[in-house]
Order: C-alpha cells, then structure tokens, then sequence
C-alpha cells in the first residue's frame, strides 16, 4: 500500500486452506462442507484443475486418446498457481485460468477472484510444492481406500458429462497414471498435513477443528483491523488536515445552498434541485485536480487561443448507495463519463468494512483520473477501502479524487495518511460522528 501509514484492508492476508487427496476421495465435497459449516459470504474455493498446463500438439493429441499423464506434478503450472495465491494474499486481484477438458486447453477467457477472505485450494497436489506450502495456513490431506476412490470416479457423472470422456477411457487412465501417481506423488503429502481427514465429510471431529481454526484467524485480522483504525484515529486529533484536501469556500451562495438542504422543511423537489447543484460545484472542483495539456484553438472570430484539454481519459467511481447522490452533479458536468460502482458496509458486529459489490470501468488503470464520489464521509472506513479496491486494480491513488458533500476530521486524516497522494474535495466539514441523512432525504427512503 502507498502512503506514510498502512492500513491492510479485512481481505489481506487471506487465509489459505490447502485439501489435497486421490482422485475420488472426496476433496471436493470436504471443500464445500466447510464452505456451507462457515456460513460467510467471502469464501471461495480455488481448483488446480484450472491450471493444468497448456499443451503441446502431441501432448494434446495424446489426452484425446487418454494417454497423457493429467495427474502427475508436470501436468500443473505451479508457476502461475503461485504468483496468483501471492496476488490474493496482499489483496490484490487475481485472474484465474479456465482449463477445459473437453478441448484439453485453456480457453480465452479467466474467471476473476478480488477479496475473499478465505480461499479453500483443492486438488490431487494442492500440498505437493513448496512455494505453494508457504502460503497455506492450514494443510488437509483427505483419505479414502483406493476401491472408494476408483467407484466414486467411475460413477462418471462429472467426468463424462463436464470432461467429455467415456468409461472406457477413465478406467484406462486410472490404471496407467492415477493410481501410480498416488502412490508416487499424492499419498506422500500426507506427511505435511496438518490434518489427516478419513471418512471425508462424515468425519465431524475434523470439520469442526478445520471451521473453529478458520474462525480464529478471521478474528484475529479483524482484531487488528480496527486496531489500526483506533490508532490512526488517535493521531489525528493533533495533527493538521492534509493540503491535499480542498473544502469549498464558503460563499453566500453555498450557504444559501446549505441552508436549504439541511433545512427540514425543505420539499423533496427542492432538496434534490438544490443538491444537485451543489454536487456539481463539487465535481467541477474535483476537476481542477486532473491533468491539463495545453492546445491552440481557433474561435469563431478567427483568432488562436491557448486553451487547455484533459490530458486523458476521467471515470467515476460510485460508493454506494450515497454516491449516487452526486451522479447528477457528474453528468451534468461529464455527460459521458465511464462509471463504476463499489458497495462497502460495515459489519454490524465487528464494524470493520466489507465488499460486497464491485464493477469498474473497463481498463481504468489507464485512466488519467478517476473521481470516487460519496455523500457523506465520516470515520472514513469506507472511502478507505472504496481507495483501496482502486489501488489493488491497478490505479494509483495520486490518480485518484474523492468528492464528498460532507466530512469529518477523523476519516479524512485517516484516508490522507494512509494514501497522502489521494485528493479531496469537502463541501463542508462536519463532526466526526454524523449518521447518513443525505441519502435518505435524497432518494426518499
């Protein structure tokens, strides 16, 4: 993270669990046991088969007749699994490949995986590399007797309708290559487990170890969370705001602004006529903080002008739901602008953030400036991690410019410390501690 302070967001540091076993054992459905026992929104479960490796024509020729070794180390790109776990460990977003059996190659296409806060690794050699042991917080061998393992795969519901193969093949390949290569490859694994689990998802004992484990470890990173949160806060109390925040002038006209939208009796038509205004005043200052290059113009008299242009392309990030208070402001300012939206609330039990929804605007690393837009602002956990989700896509925070109706001290300091070369644009600080009303007023729920 950029900036004087840290502050790791809640899905940093995502623990890892790795579940390796034969083919049939039943790692997929321990996966999704303890999937379903934790019972939170942000687990996700990872399969090596996604990164088999590309194919030489031979080799591909070889898989259609059956006589390519799929469940040897060699078989898996270790390389990519590993820089793609370290990607989601520093909570960074990960591109993962799309293996298809059918075709026996990767298709065009990656499935993207951003802040989960448990990741459950399955597969024949999930605990078979090194590089990918570091990273693991708990490591689950699961057991099943070979005869188990043969029936389960050549029940063939998954193998012939999602892989295209036929009995024949399955029973051909489990001879040549799986059995040899558990004996060779897999059953070794056993000795870096953490936990040994027979019998699979009947074994109870074990399941309720893995989820008390998983669980412990969520606290603790919430623990120091708002740990982090309370010590940022504390600092701020002496310290100046940042001159990279910008408060609007308070002028007579912004005043009288003011006093119409925060005057109770204020009908629902004037509120939002008179916010919008206001919201534009903000998107036009936040403005003044991108990137301008000079360029002639010639004007209808016929004479040149030194203007200036927006040296690149400017988005808009939404933070739900008040930042779309200020999308009238935008468009009446940037009637084409690209936008994105981002849904961060509040645990109601941990109050630390959580992401629940996020689309962005097609390659905005690229872009020049991105403006992230909020009614209100006050601890500033939010627009933390609104920022943080931008940085982690790829955009820098120097690029970055947060509008807000109104802020307090507090989440500012916070916002600026962590990320000092973040923008902000205030229209009027307020107490540290304000409930939400904008949003209610505006959209009249």
């Amino acid at each position: 993270m950029n900036g004087s302070s840290t502050l790791r967001p809640p899905w940093a540091d995502v623990s890892i669990i790795g579940i390796a076993g034969s083919s049939g054992s039943g790692k997929s459905t321990l996966s999704h046991a303890i999937v379903s026992k934790l019972n939170l929104p942000w687990v996700v479960i990872l399969s090596m088969d996604s990164f088999y490796k590309t194919l030489s024509p031979e080799s591909h020729r070889k898989a259609f007749l059956n006589e390519y070794d799929f469940d040897a180390p060699d078989a898996i790109d270790f390389d990519v699994l590993v820089e793609r776990l370290r990607d989601l460990k520093a909570g960074k977003r990960a591109e993962i490949p799309v293996y298809s059996f059918e075709k026996h190659a990767r298709v065009d296409k990656t499935t993207t995986i951003y802040s989960p806060h448990v990741l459950v690794l399955e597969g024949i050699f999930a605990l078979y590399d090194p590089k990918v042991m570091d990273l693991l917080d708990m490591k689950i061998f699961c057991e099943a007797d070979a005869d188990t393992c043969l029936s389960r795969r050549t029940q063939v519901l998954r193998d012939v309708r999602d892989r295209g193969r036929d009995i024949d093949g399955i029973i051909k390949q489990w001879f040549s290559f799986v059995k040899p290569n558990f004996e060779k490859y897999v059953d070794p694994q056993r000795k870096v487990a953490d936990i040994i689990v027979p019998r699979g998802v009947e074994n109870q004992v074990a399941m309720s170890m893995v989820v008390q484990f998983i669980q412990q470890k969520l606290l603790e990173k919430s623990s120091r969370h708002r740990a982090a949160l309370t010590e940022l806060e504390i600092a701020a109390e002496s310290e100046p705001l940042s001159d990279r925040v910008v408060i609007l002038p308070q002028t007579s006209q912004l005043h009288g602004m003011n006093t119409i939208i925060r005057n109770i009796d204020t009908d629902s038509e004037d509120f939002i006529f008179y916010f919008d205004r206001f919201a534009t005043l903000l998107v036009e200052q936040a403005l003044n903080n991108i990137p301008f290059a000079p360029v002639q113009i010639t004007t209808p008299q016929g004479y040149q002008y030194a203007g200036l242009r927006a040296r690149g392309q400017v988005s808009a990030v939404i933070l739900l739901r008040g930042g779309a208070a200020l999308e009238a402001g935008l468009r009446r300012v940037i009637p084409d602008c690209q936008t994105g939206r981002v849904l961060i609330q509040s645990n109601v039990r941990t109050g630390e953030p959580e992401l629940h929804y996020l689309v962005l605007p097609r390659d905005i690393d690229a872009h020049e400036a991105v403006l992230l837009l909020d009614a209100q602002m006050s601890s500033g956990g939010s627009a933390l991690m609104a920022v943080q989700v931008l940085a982690d896509h790829g955009v820098r925070p120097e690029r970055i410019v947060l509008a807000t109706y109104s802020a307090g001290r507090i989440g500012l300091h916070r916002l600026t410390t962590v990320f000092p070369g973040i923008a902000v644009v205030v229209g009027n600080l307020e107490r540290d501690v304000e409930e939400r009303w904008v949003e209610r007023r505006y959209f009249r729920c």
